[in-house]
């Protein structure tokens, strides 16, 4: 059995284990750039987990996506440890939505957005997530919507139904299925707050997001707002 992998103290042993890793996924892939599997990306971020936010902030300026999966992953390891001060969860937050521009996939999004924004914001105000909820960037209104799971998996439900309905009507799918599949998962806590959000926009909201919404409810539920969406469609 070969010995667990040491701990990485540097941004360039950092990037020598990143390319020995893309090194195996080219040489096992049929085609020149072989993708190296998330998991063995999440495995050597937690490696990594010591990073300062200069070295995080460097990774999110690479041009390729593992680096950049890697900067958010670790970002989400060091938002959920509880020994991490609170000073370092500010300057976390703070890069997350500085650099919200090399944040800009739904997947690093969904990554660290739940703890490293909304573990954040869950003892101070929800104002910077109704900013982003207005934001011409889809990304950065998924983030607003995405942050809320935090929220959610503590029965606070208000601000995910709020941004919910601010971005009912969102036009970009990737927003559409973070709304739908936020309000399933808060209708699990309460399915008539679901219910009553369907009630109001399941005949115009996109069917996308209203497909992810009404996925856990009954059958004759589903078939209900299904209905009112059809008769709107024409």
């Amino acid at each position: 059995m070969a010995p667990p992998a040491k701990a990485i103290s540097t941004l360039a042993e950092f990037d020598a284990r990143l390319a020995r890793l893309q090194r195996a996924a080219d040489a096992a892939s049929p085609t020149p750039a072989g993708r190296i599997p998330m998991g063995q990306i999440f495995k050597l971020a937690r490696h990594f987990v010591g990073a300062s936010p200069e070295e995080i902030e460097a990774l999110l300026d690479r041009p390729d996506h593992p680096p950049r999966v890697a900067a958010v992953s670790i970002m989400d390891f060091q938002a959920r440890q509880k020994a991490t001060l609170d000073s370092r969860r500010r300057e976390l937050y703070e890069l997350y939505l500085r650099r919200h521009d090399r944040i800009d996939t739904w997947d690093l999004v969904d990554r660290a957005a739940p703890h490293v924004v909304g573990g954040y914001l869950w003892d101070r105000s929800r104002e910077p997530l109704y900013r982003l909820a207005a934001s011409p960037h889809w990304y950065e209104r998924r983030t607003s919507i995405v942050s809320t799971w935090f929220f959610i998996r503590r029965s606070d439900l208000d601000d995910t139904f709020r941004i919910a309905q601010t971005l009912a009507n969102d036009p970009h799918d990737l927003v559409q299925k973070a709304v739908g599949g936020w309000i399933r998962e808060a209708g699990k806590r309460d399915e008539q707050r679901l219910r009553s959000y369907l009630d109001r926009n399941a005949a115009t909201m996109p069917r996308t997001a209203l497909r992810y919404a009404i996925e856990h409810l009954p059958t004759d539920v589903r078939d209900h707002y299904l209905g009112l969406k059809k008769k709107t469609d024409g």
